[in-house]
């Protein structure tokens, strides 16, 4: 089984991120809600609890397939100021694992020199100081897949997003059920 850690810090934007937990979830991926604070209890960019499943600390980043960091400010602050966090990306990314970012957050991957001639999309203006760097283009499109990185624009494709994280993870007949059962207006 597919196993995914989505990473929550104060500040996060909620819907983000809960939107990629619920839809891998039901697409019976193994997805764990790591804070990257000393808490598992963590208020999100708009004064919404959330409980997460692990702490940083508690999270065996050799286990997880893929990475996800969701947006919103200033939880993508906190995420790129968390050194352990920084570090684990960089072990999974040498390794070959998947990477994936919604929002202001793909701008991470950007400041690590990640999207070197790789087409990328971000909340418009995250793009500034990556695009055109080293061959890294901003599309603006809703959603990119490259062999190693998924990136989303922002909330409003945060469904889209998480289909595309699924369809990676588990094929597109499974994206597809998922798809037309939570009755995307595609399906209708």
């Amino acid at each position: 089984m597919a196993k995914v850690f989505a990473f929550f810090a104060e500040g996060t934007e909620e819907i983000e991120c809960l939107t990629v937990v619920d839809i891998l979830r039901r697409g019976s991926v193994d997805v764990e809600l790591i804070s990257i604070t000393e808490n598992k209890t963590v208020v999100g960019s708009h004064k919404i609890t959330v409980v997460c499943d692990k702490t940083i600390e508690e999270a065996d980043f050799e286990t997880a397939d893929l990475l996800f960091l969701p947006g919103g400010m200033p939880g993508v602050t906190h995420l790129e100021q968390n050194q352990k966090l920084l570090s684990a990306i960089k072990a999974h990314k040498e390794k070959g694992k998947l990477l994936a970012a919604i929002c202001a957050a793909p701008s991470i991957f950007g400041h690590l020199g990640f999207l070197n001639d790789l087409p990328f999309t971000c909340f418009p203006g995250f793009q500034e100081g990556i695009d055109g760097v080293d061959g890294a283009k901003w599309t603006g499109a809703a959603v990119e897949s490259t062999e190693q990185f998924i990136t989303g624009r922002g909330m409003g494709v945060a469904v889209d997003f998480s289909l595309a994280l699924l369809a990676r993870l588990k094929g597109k007949e499974v994206a597809a059920k998922i798809k037309s059962g939570i009755q995307h207006p595609e399906t209708l």
